[in-house]
């Protein structure tokens, strides 16, 4: 296992105390690592989990060349080019009964979606474009082409390859893609086992008294919401004060518990210094001043305790900082403990109603609201004040702007990109 000076020294360009956010999310992916454990789920109980290992095709899908549509089976050689052609009916093949006899020249058999291709028929022709005249079925020139309307066996997945790989988390689609193998089991990574906890005296828990100079702990709420969509294992252990026997022993139980540890606060610049204390007491752990806005304070590395140890993250205390360095941060990292496959958050690319000013040198997060234009186009205008503590800004933007770390101004019209919240907060 690699130090945290060690891993610092494979980061190109690394500062500490002016870190760029690529160069932080670098030495992240290299800091964390990968639960081990596998467990064996029932199917339906798999969903939301991570693939432990890729799931093998036991068969060809579909198993046999079948029909795709409702219509009449034939062999497409016989189509007169450009004259209506005639068939005689030979009988009806079924999804699940296939038509047991033999299909002779000139003749077609009435088929349903998923039924079986009787030997040397090839094409499909849906039966709104046919005759039917007793057992004569009239087709004309030109509707379907040989091969048309046939699913071929193994189009989908041909037997022995890769239906799934490993580190997907299991979506419904999936569960309906293994179910068609007649998989009744999956191999999925043990969850990640995640602690986190507000710091501070200032702090209250929703239902205490509130005293001058005290405010309602959000975070703890935010982050429970932003890691309940990652499906971690959860422990939330409430508000620590800004006591170091506290919060040693706050540290310790995460650390003997939890894969990673979050914390929100004491990690800024003239906070009380306990809990950046008990933190290097207890581990390997670097304080960071990030160029990004917000969330430039920022605490990471390993913490031990009785034989255990956890990866740390230690937040800014402000909400919106918060939630912006566990986007910008966090969540990949904890998707890659997970044994998750790397997925980069989707970003739109929107014109920005109004100018923004930005200082090259950093990376800034603007609360944005998009919407389609008059000319159908995204379009982002900024929520107002941007402060990392106007919590209720998150909650009426629905997005992003990432202004990345070389980027000036922004004019009028100019297109900047956007991180949509759908799905995330």
């Amino acid at each position: 296992m690699l130090s945290l000076q060690e891993i610092a020294a494979q980061v190109a360009g690394y500062d500490a105390n002016a870190l760029p956010v690529a160069q932080a999310q670098e030495f992240i992916a290299r800091l964390v690592p990968r639960v081990e454990g596998v467990e064996m789920l029932a199917l339906r109980a798999s969903l939301g989990r991570v693939l432990a290992q890729g799931i093998v095709s036991p068969f060809d899908v579909p198993a046999h060349d079948n029909s795709a549509m409702d219509g009449y089976a034939l062999r497409g050689s016989e189509l007169a080019a450009d004259a209506t052609t005639r068939f005689t009916r030979a009988g009806t093949g079924l999804a699940g009964q296939p038509f047991a006899g033999a299909v002779a020249p000139g003749e077609c058999l009435r088929i349903t979606t998923g039924a079986l291709m009787p030997a040397g028929l090839d094409t499909v022709v849906p039966q709104e474009f046919v005759t039917v005249d007793g057992d004569a079925v009239l087709v004309p020139a030109g509707v379907v082409r040989t091969g048309d309307n046939r699913r071929l066996a193994g189009e989908d997945l041909a037997a022995g390859s890769a239906a799934l790989a490993a580190g997907r988390v299991i979506s419904p689609a999936d569960l309906g893609l293994i179910a068609s193998l007649g998989v009744p089991e999956v191999p999925v990574r043990r969850r990640l086992r995640v602690a986190f906890f507000s710091t501070g005296d200032e702090l209250r828990s929703i239902g205490e008294a509130l005293p001058a100079g005290c405010v309602y702990d959000s975070n703890r709420y935010t982050l429970w919401g932003m890691l309940q969509r990652l499906g971690v294992e959860l422990l939330d252990m409430g508000v620590v004060r800004d006591d170091p026997a506290a919060l040693e022993a706050a540290f310790r139980q995460a650390a003997e518990v939890a894969d990673a540890v979050i914390t929100s606060g004491g990690v800024s610049v003239g906070e009380a210094d306990y809990t950046k204390r008990i933190m290097a007491e207890l581990g390997e752990v670097l304080f960071w001043r990030i160029a990004m806005r917000p969330g430039r304070p920022m605490a990471i590395g390993r913490i031990e305790s009785n034989g255990h140890s956890a990866i740390l993250f230690g937040l800014p205390g402000n909400p919106v900082a918060v939630m912006v360095t566990f986007y910008a941060f966090v969540r990949d990292a904890l998707r890659a403990m997970s044994g998750t496959a790397a997925l980069p958050l989707p970003m739109l690319r929107a014109a920005s109603s109004a100018p923004i000013r930005k200082k090259p040198g950093r990376t800034e997060y603007q609360r944005g609201i998009v919407r389609r234009g008059e000319d159908g186009q995204w379009q982002v205008a900024i929520t107002g004040a941007q402060g990392s503590g106007i919590l209720r800004s998150m909650s009426v933007a629905n997005g992003l702007v990432v202004l990345d770390h070389e980027q000036g101004n922004v004019a009028a019209g100019e297109t900047v990109d956007v991180l949509p919240f759908d799905g995330l907060v």
